[in-house]
């Protein structure tokens, strides 16, 4: 596991893209649609909260932009009514979505995820689980369902260089202290990558 901090009451877990694999495979086992919700979550960096919004109608692919974006009313981290965002999803997610969506029928205003946000965190932790029970990794045992936006958001804002605007965005934090606490230490690839490109002169 990339990082895990325990100094606190509630431990935080940061996965890498190939744990993100494994644990929305482990998902997968028990229904697409369990693996659906781990990439709305991990992929592109939705709050558990905030799986159940989302359809077809709300997916669009901008050809400003070259990218696939999806409206989603969430969490205003400055208080008050939830807010609307646009939100980001990766090429092979937005791929998942529409075979997902093809092979289920739905109507385009049906939810993808139609649960509610406590299945959606136990979905986390049984997936989480499964994973333990096969590699034995005791750290596993603490990934929560806000550990795959913690990872989504540190992976990109660190590890990928992502301007905290941009960031702030697509995420759906209104301010810089929001978003803060996730610009966590480098990994120990990233601290190699950008040491190499700073050349070895002291």
């Amino acid at each position: 596991m990339v990082r895990v901090d325990d100094a606190d009451d509630i431990t935080k877990c940061w996965l890498s893209p190939n744990e993100l694999n494994l644990l929305e495979s482990a998902a997968g086992e028990d229904g697409w649609k369990r693996e659906i919700a781990l990439q709305l979550m991990g992929r592109c960096g939705l709050r558990a909260s905030e799986v159940s919004y989302p359809s077809d109608r709300h997916l669009r692919y901008s050809e400003e932009g070259d990218i696939w974006l999806f409206e989603i009313r969430g969490k205003n981290t400055k208080g008050g009514h939830r807010k609307i965002r646009d939100a980001w999803m990766p090429d092979h997610v937005a791929e998942d979505i529409h075979k997902y969506s093809r092979e289920k029928g739905m109507n385009s205003s049906d939810s993808w995820v139609d649960v509610s946000t406590p299945s959606v965190r136990r979905w986390v932790k049984e997936a989480a689980h499964e994973v333990f029970n096969d590699l034995s990794e005791p750290r596993w045992q603490s990934v929560s369902s806000h550990d795959l936006r913690r990872s989504w958001a540190t992976y990109h804002l660190v590890e990928r260089q992502v301007d905290v605007r941009t960031m702030m965005s697509i995420g759906g934090w209104s301010d810089y202290s929001a978003i803060e606490p996730y610009l966590a230490e480098p990994t120990e690839t990233r601290i190699g990558e950008a040491m190499r490109a700073g050349g070895t002169a002291e």
